[in-house]
């Protein structure tokens, strides 16, 4: 009797790899980093391993990435609180601590990949993307002028990648015509097309001092509602229309679904953040000895890519690129 033998594509390890699907890659791979205004190195407490770094430290970093063959990062900055304001005003001021620490980077390393959210969560005092009313809604037409304020002058002091996280209506096409009218059309657009009013954010807000009020604070009017799909196309192909260079999906490893059916969609590259509450996870459950840290690692970071992300902003990126040869 004849019956298929798939096993025999899986008994030697080189087998295995000649015949292998899904691969990571380190050039794939984004390292976000945060910075602040302090001038030493500081542990985030919720992200072991992670720190926000000084502006020096910060460089040292990028340098190290660049050895390593990393071609980007993702660069967040924790504004001290009393800079901060109800409009998140000191996002355009000239010393303002992300505008610093990109002109360092690329001054160092002009050919390394800078990718920068647009959004005003590190700004404002009450922790929301955008400005907030005389009622307490984010105002979507507001907060849009602001965040292409924002765009422009990130694109000025030489970032690559703009990437509006905020979610307003609009705000795509708007961020790429002001970059074109004040003269960045070179410079492209990652567009967290599809970002959902996620748990998994929490680590994040700690290490930039963006969470406000965290009992209270509320972004599901701007945010995604984690049981919808369907919204999440609509949300992609409404980025593709605005002319987005690029898109996101976040979180990733929970919604490797969304993933799959925003990659159906588009021929855009599409890209996936795999968040502060999945990395967190990982490590504590490595700590108490419940999961392989590596093997755990490894096989969510491959899960996202089989799914249908090119590109993958992780945590992780350093500690791949380290043991990786391609």
């Amino acid at each position: 009797m004849h019956f298929d033998r798939p096993r025999r594509n899986r008994k030697h390890p080189a087998i295995r790899s000649l015949v292998r699907e899904t691969r990571l890659w380190k050039a794939s791979l984004i390292q976000p980093l945060f910075v602040w205004e302090g001038g030493e190195c500081l542990a985030v407490g919720s992200m072991p391993g992670i720190k926000k770094l000084s502006v020096k430290g910060l460089v040292q970093e990028c340098g190290d990435l660049v050895q390593l063959g990393c071609l980007a990062v993702a660069i967040f900055p924790s504004v001290a609180w009393e800079r901060k304001d109800a409009r998140g005003s000191c996002s355009l001021d000239s010393d303002n601590i992300l505008f610093t620490a990109v002109q360092a980077v690329k001054k160092s390393f002009p050919g390394l990949m800078v990718i920068a959210d647009v959004a005003l969560d590190p700004y404002t005092d009450h922790g929301h993307d955008g400005i907030v009313d005389s009622k307490g809604h984010v105002d979507n037409d507001a907060s849009v002028e602001a965040l292409c304020k924002l765009a422009v002058a990130e694109a000025g002091i030489g970032v690559d990648i703009v990437a509006p996280s905020d979610m307003m209506d609009g705000r795509v096409g708007a961020i790429r015509g002001a970059l074109d009218n004040a003269g960045f059309q070179e410079v492209s657009i990652l567009s967290y097309a599809v970002k959902y009013a996620s748990a998994y954010y929490n680590p994040f807000r700690d290490a930039v001092g963006s969470g406000g009020n965290l009992s209270l604070l509320d972004k599901k009017s701007y945010q995604m509602d984690p049981a919808n799909v369907r919204e999440a196309i609509r949300e992609a192909l409404l980025d593709v229309q605005e002319g987005a260079d690029m898109l996101m999906v976040k979180p990733a490893g929970p919604y490797l679904d969304i993933i799959r059916v925003v990659r159906e969609q588009t021929l855009l590259p599409l890209a996936a953040y795999q968040t502060s509450g999945e990395y967190a996870q990982i490590h504590a459950a490595a700590q108490l000895g419940w999961l392989n840290y590596k093997q755990t690692r490894d096989e969510a970071l491959l899960a996202i890519r089989r799914a249908g992300a090119d590109l993958i902003l992780t945590y992780f990126a350093r500690e791949i690129a380290e043991t990786s040869s391609s």
